[in-house]
């Protein structure tokens, strides 16, 4: 990733593009309310818009960026226990939200607005196969391959000239900044993880595993389960409860600090064994 450059001219038409399809497949999200599909749906069959359209506008440009890309999927970015820290990663980021949200409302600065509701109380069901899979194709294959490919792969390394502090939280705020208000603060955070695992791996593969892990749960813990919990005003705060789930989310962050330290080894100790056998070629024939 040292080696690459970015031309502005390329990171402009690609925000460019993004923007163009993003807006276009908020267009048709609302079309598509307003003639009485619900949300979810909507939002999962517009997404499918932007895939096409980055597809049309920036078909020129992928033609001189194979090199490139071929970087970022190279075979060499995949190796399963660097693949499999990606997916731990992945699991505590989303044990981190539940945290955050539980603390929230333990403290007393979350409220559903749903009354006094002795909870929590939960339900699981999923939608419609067809609905299903749909979300899946959207949120776990279109989403991170495209996320990750704009925001890290390109922003990131367009402005890693400046540093490594800047490109990735300029990246992580362009990250944050195509998610739902409530959740921007989240998104920053776990972009600055994205961030974290393309510069150790140098590849796309471990930021986009993670990324799928992320919106994997959030398919089944967000569409799947529902709860409700909305302690009454004289039971707050709920400290033993907020202090349990903030102890938890101390051990998922210093777990993915450990992960991520761990990975950053992993690439280091490959390196040095490529440049020793580099320096002796022949050392396999001894």
């Amino acid at each position: 990733m040292a080696a690459s450059r970015i031309p502005a001219s390329t990171l402009v038409a690609l925000l460019t593009a993004t923007f163009a399809s993003l807006f276009t497949r908020a267009l048709l999200q609302t079309h598509f309310i307003n003639n009485g599909m619900t949300g979810m749906l909507a939002g999962d069959l517009s997404y499918l818009v932007v895939p096409l359209i980055l597809v049309l506008l920036l078909a020129p440009l992928w033609r001189h960026e194979q090199p490139f890309l071929a970087r970022q999927f190279s075979r060499s970015g995949i190796a399963w226990p660097a693949l499999a820290k990606a997916v731990a990663i992945g699991l505590l980021l989303r044990l981190t939200w539940w945290c955050q949200l539980v603390i929230g409302v333990a403290f007393g600065f979350y409220s559903n607005g749903q009354g006094t509701i002795s909870g929590p109380v939960f339900s699981f069901q999923c939608p419609p196969p067809g609905v299903a899979f749909l979300g899946i194709l959207v949120m776990i294959v279109l989403q991170p391959l495209i996320e990750e490919t704009t925001h890290r792969g390109y922003v990131q390394t367009a402005l890693q000239r400046y540093g490594f502090t800047i490109s990735a939280m300029v990246s992580a705020a362009a990250f944050a900044a195509v998610h739902h208000t409530d959740s921007m603060l989240f998104a920053f955070f776990t972009g600055l993880v994205f961030a974290t695992q393309y510069r150790v791996s140098e590849a796309l593969w471990s930021s986009l595993i993670t990324h799928a892990t992320v919106n994997g749960l959030i398919l089944i813990d967000w569409r799947c389960l529902s709860g409700r919990w909305n302690p009454r005003v004289d039971e707050l705060p709920l400290l033993l409860t907020g202090t349990m789930a903030s102890l938890v989310m101390l051990c998922c962050l210093l777990g993915i600090a450990c992960l991520l330290r761990a990975m950053a080894n992993m690439a280091t100790m490959a390196t040095e064994a490529s440049s020793t056998r580099r320096q002796c070629p022949g050392s396999r024939r001894l």
